[in-house]
């Protein structure tokens, strides 16, 4: 099927069969998509999280607004970002960078002193902000993964940012969850959504020429 037929069949799943989970291939495939995802300057500023842990699950439905969907889908991506950019991240991407590349460390020294500069001036708040809009980038094409794997999805931003992050511990990896993606199989009975319409509204409104 082509990406369009994929991304038509998608919708977000609103009841998962617990019974049905996601093969470790198929999820790596999955991860992968999300790992090749374009970020700014290439610094991958956020990291994913795969929950899989069933006692896991059950704690972080605690402010979720769909806690069924948590509990019974087959993992949960946690997308979670920097919550702020530093000098030594910055040097440790770009040293990365030159070592795969067989570069001398420090190829890209000017560049990397025009962002530390750039970022130096402004507030964490700021960097968040930021690293946290590029997690979306990833997120898109793991679902466009899935979809191609006919694996269900669900995004969600409905859930406690507190409670996921204390429960995985992120504040000491220096991350802030921001989103997250249930995935596994719908279950058809218990799911409204799966036999409605897929509805987006028409192109010659949503796109808007100039």
């Amino acid at each position: 099927m082509s990406l369009i037929e994929n991304l038509n069949w998608r919708h977000a799943v609103k009841a998962y069969n617990p019974d049905r989970k996601v093969l470790e291939q198929d999820l790596n495939k999955i991860l992968e998509a999300a790992r090749l995802a374009p970020t700014s300057s290439g610094l991958q500023p956020f990291r994913v999280i795969v929950v899989e842990n069933q006692e896991l699950k059950e704690q972080m439905v605690k402010g979720a607004l769909n806690p069924e969907v948590m509990r019974d889908c087959s993992h949960v991506l946690v997308f979670a970002a920097w919550d702020e950019y530093s000098a030594e991240k910055i040097d440790a991407v770009y040293d990365y960078h030159t070592d795969v590349r067989e570069l001398p460390r420090g190829r890209f020294g000017s560049y990397t002193d025009l962002l530390k500069q750039l970022y130096g001036s402004q507030t964490p708040a700021e960097h968040f902000a930021h690293t946290a809009r590029q997690t979306y980038i990833a997120l898109g094409l793991a679902m466009a993964q899935a979809a191609e794997l006919k694996i269900d999805s669900t995004p969600a931003e409905g859930f406690s940012n507190d409670v996921v992050d204390d429960i995985l511990g992120l504040p000491e990896l220096g991350l802030k969850s921001v989103t997250l993606l249930y995935l596994g199989y719908r279950d058809a009975e218990k799911d409204w959504l799966s036999s409605m319409k897929k509805v987006r509204l028409p192109m010659e409104e949503f796109i808007i020429r100039k």
